[in-house]
C-alpha cells in the first residue's frame, strides 16, 4: 500500500469516527429531548418575548450585545444571498438578534426562529443552538436529525460564546435550508465566535499587562493569537482560548500560575525588554518562552492605567503622545440602545444623533443640569469607530479657571511655579484617538476659548512652556446648560467656536417632560441592587414619581431611589412611601402647589386655545404644552375634557 493510500485510509478511519461521535451527541440530545417530555410530531413552542421583556433581555446581555453585532453583521456578509441567517442567544438559548435573507427568514419566522423565541432542548428539542448549551461545544444539526419534525428543513451550526473567564455567555448561530449547506458554515461561525471573545477578553481587562502572542509573527495581531491578562505584579488573570491551547493547560490549571513561570519572565524584566527595544531577530516582537520550551513571539499591552504605573521617563510631552499614553481607564458605559426606554422624543433624538456617528461631526447636547448629557456623550463613544480609545470628559465649570488652561492642553517641566517636574499630559492630548467631551462649555473662559479653537482647527496641541505642537486626533461633544446663542450675543461665548462645536444640536428632554419614568426606575433600581431580590416601588410611589417636578433631574431621582434602597431591610422588596427621604415630600408638596396653581391657569384658558395650540403644533402635545406654559399631564387632563365636551 503505498503512503498516499495510508493517509486516504487515516482521513477516511478520522471522518468515520467524527461521523459516530456526531450521531452519538445527536442521539444522546434526542434521549434528554423525549426525557422533557417531547414528541417529534409536536408542534414546537412558538411563543417570543414581547418587545419590553426582549429589551429587558438585551440590556441584561449588553456587554454580550455590543461586541458580538458587529461581528454578526460581517459574518452575515460572507454567507449572504445563501437562503441563511445569523442568530445571537444568550445562555439559556433566548434568541437576542438575527440577521438573514428575506427569503429565508419567512421560512424561519413560521417555526419561532426569531428574535425573542426560546431554542433550548427543553423547548424545540435537538437542535444546534440547545444542543450547544448543553453539550458546551460546537454543534451541527442537520435536517431529519433535529427531534422535532418541524425543524427539520433547517441545518444549523451552533458555536458557545464563553465570557473571558471560561462561562457560556451565549450561542452563535448559522441557520439555512438544509439542502443547501456548506460544509464551510462551522468554519465561519468559529472563527465568529473566537473574534467575539477576543473583542469580549480585550475589554474584560484594561488595567491589566496583556500579553499577545504565537509561534509565527505573522499570527500576532490575528484570531490565532493567544492572549493572556496579568496583574501588574504579575499574578494571573485569564487566557483565551488560544493561549490555553499553547500553554497546553486548561483555564482552571492556569489560574495557579504567573507571568513568570508561563512565559519564563519577570513583570521588571519584561517592562526592561519593552523599553530597551529587546526584540526578536528582524522584528519588534519579544522572544519569550512557554513551559514546554518552545520559543514564541509577543507583544505586550499596558495602554491603560499600567502604562503610566511603568513609566518613569515622561518628562517630554511628545514622547507621551508618541506611547499613547492614556488617562485612568474610565468606566464601560453601554451604548445608545440602553438609552431607548420607550420615550419618543428621546427615540427621535438617538435616530438622530447615531446618523452623524463615525462623521467627523461634532455633536452638541444641551439640556438642563441632571437631564443625562455625560450619560448620552458616554453611549456615543462607546458606538464610535473611537470606542476603543479613551472617553475623556472635562467639566468646564468646575475647574478654577487659573487651573482649567493646564487642565485641557497640558505642560512641560518648569511651565510655571508649582508645576511637576515631570510635566503633565492635558486632557486633549489624552482624548487622542477618542473621544473629548466637554460639559458646561458655555462658561469656558474667553481667553481658553480662542485657544481650543485653534486646537480644532489645526488638529494640533501646544502644551505650556512649550514651543512643540503635538497632533491629535478625536470626536468632540460639548454639553451645557446654558443657552449658547445668547451668550453669543452677549459677548460671552465666541461665535467662530459656536459654530465650530456646533456641528448637530440635541436637546435632552428634563425628567417631568417623559414618558418612561417607570422603565428608568426599575434600571436605576437594578443597578442599586445588582444580584439581589428584584426591586421595585409600589404604585403609590410611583404615582408620587409621576407627579413630582424634579427639579434635579435624574440625578435627583437616582438619589432617592439610593436612599430608599438603603432604607429596605433585607427581606423586602418593594419601596414604600416609608422608604422615601422625608425632604421628598417637602418638595411633593410645594410641587403640588405648583401644578394646582397651573391647573387653575389651564382653567382660565378657553378651550379653543387648547385646541389652537395643537393645530399649531401639528398635534405635539409637548410643544403645545410649552406654547400654553403648562405640563404636558395637565394639558392631557384638558384634552380628554375637550373630548367630553365635543362627545356632547
Amino acid at each position: 500500500m503505498t503512503p498516499v493510500s495510508l493517509g486516504r485510509a487515516g482521513t477516511l478511519a478520522s471522518d468515520q469516527a467524527g461521523r459516530m461521535e456526531v450521531l452519538d451527541i445527536v442521539r444522546q440530545s434526542h434521549e434528554r429531548s423525549r426525557g422533557y417530555g417531547l414528541s417529534e410530531t409536536m408542534r414546537p413552542d412558538y411563543s417570543v418575548l414581547g418587545e419590553p421583556d426582549l429589551l429587558l433581555k438585551r440590556e441584561q446581555n449588553r456587554t454580550l450585545c455590543t461586541h458580538a453585532l458587529p461581528v454578526i453583521e460581517t459574518l452575515y456578509g460572507q454567507i449572504a444571498n445563501t437562503h441563511s441567517m445569523v442568530v445571537l442567544t444568550d445562555s439559556q438559548g433566548l434568541i437576542l438578534h438575527s440577521l438573514g435573507d428575506d427569503d429565508f427568514l419567512a421560512r424561519a419566522d413560521r417555526v419561532a426562529l426569531r428574535a425573542g423565541a426560546l431554542w433550548s432542548e427543553q423547548q424545540q428539542g435537538t437542535n444546534a443552538v440547545g444542543t450547544t448549551i448543553a453539550s458546551g461545544d460546537a454543534t451541527m444539526i442537520l435536517g431529519d436529525q433535529h427531534y422535532l419534525r418541524a425543524n427539520q428543513f433547517l441545518a444549523c451550526s451552533s458555536v458557545p460564546i464563553l465570557d473571558p473567564f471560561g462561562e457560556l455567555l451565549g450561542v452563535l448561530d448559522v441557520s439555512g435550508d438544509c439542502r443547501g449547506h456548506s460544509r464551510h458554515t462551522m468554519a465561519l461561525a468559529k472563527m465568529s465566535a473566537q473574534m467575539i471573545e477576543n473583542h469580549l477578553f480585550t475589554s474584560a481587562f484594561p488595567e491589566a499587562m496583556r500579553v499577545h502572542f504565537h509561534g509565527r509573527p505573522e499570527f500576532i495581531g490575528t484570531l490565532m493569537e493567544g492572549i493572556a491578562a496579568f496583574r501588574a505584579d504579575g499574578r494571573f488573570l485569564s487566557a483565551n482560548r488560544s493561549a490555553q491551547f499553547q500553554f497546553g493547560l486548561p483555564l482552571a490549571s492556569l489560574k495557579a500560575h504567573s507571568l513568570s513561570s508561563l512565559l519564563n519572565v519577570s513583570c521588571g524584566e519584561l517592562i526592561d525588554l519593552m523599553r530597551t527595544g529587546v526584540s526578536a531577530p528582524g522584528d519588534r516582537l519579544l522572544s519569550l518562552r512557554l513551559p514546554s520550551g518552545v520559543n514564541v513571539f509577543a507583544s505586550v499591552d499596558f495602554r491603560r492605567s499600567t502604562s503610566v504605573a511603568f513609566t518613569t521617563d515622561a518628562t517630554d510631552i511628545t514622547d507621551v503622545a508618541a506611547r499613547k499614553r492614556t488617562p485612568e481607564p474610565q468606566a464601560k458605559l453601554s451604548g445608545l440602545r440602553y438609552l431607548m426606554t420607550g420615550d419618543p422624543q428621546v427615540a427621535a433624538l438617538v435616530e438622530r444623533v447615531r446618523k452623524v456617528i463615525g462623521k467627523n461631526i461634532p455633536i452638541l447636547i444641551g439640556g438642563e443640569t441632571g437631564t443625562g448629557k455625560e450619560v448620552l456623550a458616554s453611549a456615543v463613544h462607546r458606538d464610535s469607530p473611537q470606542c476603543d480609545g479613551p472617553f475623556v470628559a472635562v467639566d468646564c465649570a468646575s475647574i478654577p479657571d487659573t487651573l482649567i488652561e493646564s487642565e485641557l492642553f497640558g505642560y512641560e517641566e518648569g511651565a510655571f511655579t508649582g508645576a511637576s517636574k515631570r510635566g503633565a499630559c492635558g486632557k486633549i492630548l489624552q482624548a487622542d484617538g477618542g473621544t473629548l467631551f466637554l460639559d458646561e462649555i458655555g462658561d469656558m473662559p474667553l481667553a481658553l476659548q480662542s485657544r481650543l479653537l485653534r486646537v480644532l482647527q489645526e488638529r494640533t496641541v501646544t502644551p505650556l512652556g512649550s514651543s512643540r505642537s503635538v497632533p491629535v486626533d478625536f470626536a468632540l461633544i460639548c454639553a451645557t446648560n446654558r443657552n449658547l446663542r445668547e451668550r453669543v450675543n452677549s459677548g460671552e461665548f465666541r461665535e467662530d467656536l459656536y459654530y465650530r462645536i456646533n456641528g448637530l444640536l440635541v436637546t435632552l428632554p428634563p425628567l417631568r417632560l417623559r414618558t418612561d419614568l417607570a422603565v428608568t426606575v426599575e434600571k436605576i433600581l437594578r443597578a442599586e441592587r445588582p444580584g439581589g431580590p428584584v426591586t421595585r416601588v409600589s404604585p403609590e410611589v410611583l404615582a408620587a414619581f409621576t407627579q413630582h417636578a424634579w427639579p434635579g433631574n435624574f440625578r435627583q431621582l437616582a438619589n432617592v431611589l439610593r436612599t430608599a434602597c438603603a432604607m429596605l431591610d433585607d427581606d423586602e422588596t418593594t419601596i414604600l412611601r416609608d422608604h422615601l427621604p422625608e425632604d421628598f415630600f417637602e418638595r411633593e408638596g410645594a410641587a403640588s402647589q405648583a401644578h394646582s396653581k397651573e391647573s387653575g391657569r389651564l382653567d382660565d384658558l378657553a378651550l379653543s386655545a387648547v385646541s389652537a395650540a395643537l393645530d399649531t403644533h401639528g398635534g405635539n402635545v409637548s410643544a403645545a404644552a410649552r406654547m400654553l406654559g403648562v405640563s404636558r399631564n395637565t394639558l392631557y387632563r384638558k384634552m380628554a375634557a375637550l373630548g367630553e365636551l365635543r362627545r356632547r
